[in-house]
């Protein structure tokens, strides 16, 4: 892309010479002679950098400078100055000038200052990118009531300080709420910190929470600050609490009283300023009642219960899910962007999904990877998805069974459609597979009535 560049100086000749290196260079180039008409060039044109005089008739530099900043703070602006002094400087500096350049303007330097403040454009514009893929990643897509409700909810809660506890299934979406909430919070430029209190053995979890100093155990070559000080002024996600040790629970419940961590191995306690949001799958009521969660901490963290409902409690989204992850992994590269047919995306809302949004973003992406067109469909969907999922009325018809005998026959029925489904009703591959033989399923197929219509 072709960098667009304004030069502002009221000298002619000082224009001509510039657009004449810039052009050179490759970059698309406008001249204004005042500040008047730099403003108006800047907004209609939006160039990415400009290149502004300190001394000229009428608007100065110093003032055009301010009210480009005002209206396009992101806007990179380079002085040049026949005479600057270092007091024009720090203000030039102060009202966010990227650097100032002294006439008789040297092509060598004009060039390396380009090329750095671009560089910085650059990098910018990929953070802005970056941001709005981590944002469309933990986007929350949904139109159903309980989401609806979990959103409204989000929108109260963010702008407290109270603590939150998040429950729901795996693959609910609990990460989506911590980051929204802290996304929606005062704290939102401060740190997001996650500690997933599953994943980490327990004789590491104090570690990895409090932080320890050099020396205090094998293996600590090094302080090392903990989660709760890398989350000072922000969020702090523990993501599955339910799974923490029991003696961690005590240490982090006094964090929560007393506002203070210290390190393991250290003597001085450090204050800590850090917003905590739990997560867990599990119903800590019974974790207490079993003596695997302190009471004391569940109603420290409980303070603001949100709870996320399971995907099959919201079916309804289910399509807009698809469409959603369907356009996020083209834009992510993942895959070309493929649609799905509506036979297709009535079978994925049939299914039941144990594993949630998470499973079935899975799904998806294996879907439109592997899937033999430009649309998928209904075959891809039984080929690929296989016998992970039943369907509804699959589920109705072996739990409705009113005898041991019906039930058989319609946990049968169910594992050979599956079967059959997933090797595209091959019979001889799903004999094989099932290390039947080929006469016994045709039989099975004929007394079940099984029929390809029937997927």
């Amino acid at each position: 892309m072709s960098r667009r560049i304004l030069v502002v100086d009221d000298e002619q000749g000082i224009r001509a010479a510039l657009t004449q290196l810039l052009e050179y260079e490759g970059y698309e180039t406008r001249t204004a002679s005042g500040g008047t008409e730099a403003l108006r060039e800047a907004e209609q044109w939006q160039p990415h950098l400009v290149f502004l005089d300190v001394k000229m008739a009428g608007m100065d530099g110093i003032e055009t400078l301010k009210r480009l900043r005002e209206r396009h703070p992101s806007q990179v602006v380079v002085m040049i100055s026949g005479h600057a002094t270092i007091q024009t400087a720090v203000e030039a500096t102060q009202l966010g000038a990227y650097d100032i350049l002294e006439k008789p303007l040297d092509t060598d330097r004009i060039l390396v200052t380009l090329r750095n403040a671009l560089g910085r454009l650059d990098l910018t514009e990929e953070n802005a990118q970056l941001r709005e893929h981590i944002e469309s990643r933990f986007e929350m897509v949904g139109r159903s009531a309980g989401i609806r409700d979990l959103i409204a909810q989000i929108e109260r809660v963010a702008a407290t300080p109270a603590r939150v506890l998040i429950t729901g299934d795996n693959g609910t979406g609990k990460e989506l709420v911590a980051r929204a909430l802290h996304k929606n919070s005062a704290r939102a430029r401060k740190p997001f910190v996650e500690v997933n209190c599953a994943a980490i053995p327990s004789e590491l979890i104090e570690s990895e929470l409090f932080g320890h100093m050099k020396g205090s155990f094998t293996g600590a070559v090094q302080d090392h600050p903990g989660k709760f000080e890398q989350a000072d002024g922000g969020t702090l996600f523990l993501d599955e609490i339910g799974d923490m040790a029991v003696a961690a629970q005590a240490k982090v419940l006094r964090v929560l009283q007393e506002g203070e961590v210290t390190r393991i191995g250290g003597t001085h306690p450090r204050h800590v300023d850090v917003r905590v949001i739990a997560a867990t799958n599990k119903r800590l009521e019974d974790e207490i009642a079993a003596g695997r969660f302190r009471e004391d901490l569940f109603y420290r963290l409980n303070v603001l219960p949100l709870h996320v409902p399971a995907l099959r409690e919201r079916r309804e989204d289910i399509p807009q899910l698809v469409q959603h992850f369907t356009g996020q992994l083209a834009r992510e590269g993942n895959a070309t962007r493929v649609t799905i047919s509506p036979d297709a995306l009535a079978r994925l809302t049939s299914f039941d999904w144990p594993g949630n949004v998470r499973e079935l973003r899975n799904t998806i992406e294996r879907l439109v990877i592997l899937c033999t067109g430009p649309t998928v469909t209904v075959t891809d969907v039984d080929r690929l998805v296989g016998a992970r999922n039943l369907d509804v009325g699959t589920v109705g018809a072996i739990q409705s069974a009113r005898t041991f005998e019906e039930f058989k026959l319609s946990a049968e029925r169910s594992f050979l459609l599956a079967k059959l489904r997933e090797h595209d009703w091959n019979v001889a591959e799903t004999s094989r597979a099932l290390q039947m033989p080929r006469s016994n399923l045709y039989k099975k197929i004929e007394r079940h009535k099984l029929e390809r219509a029937d997927a």
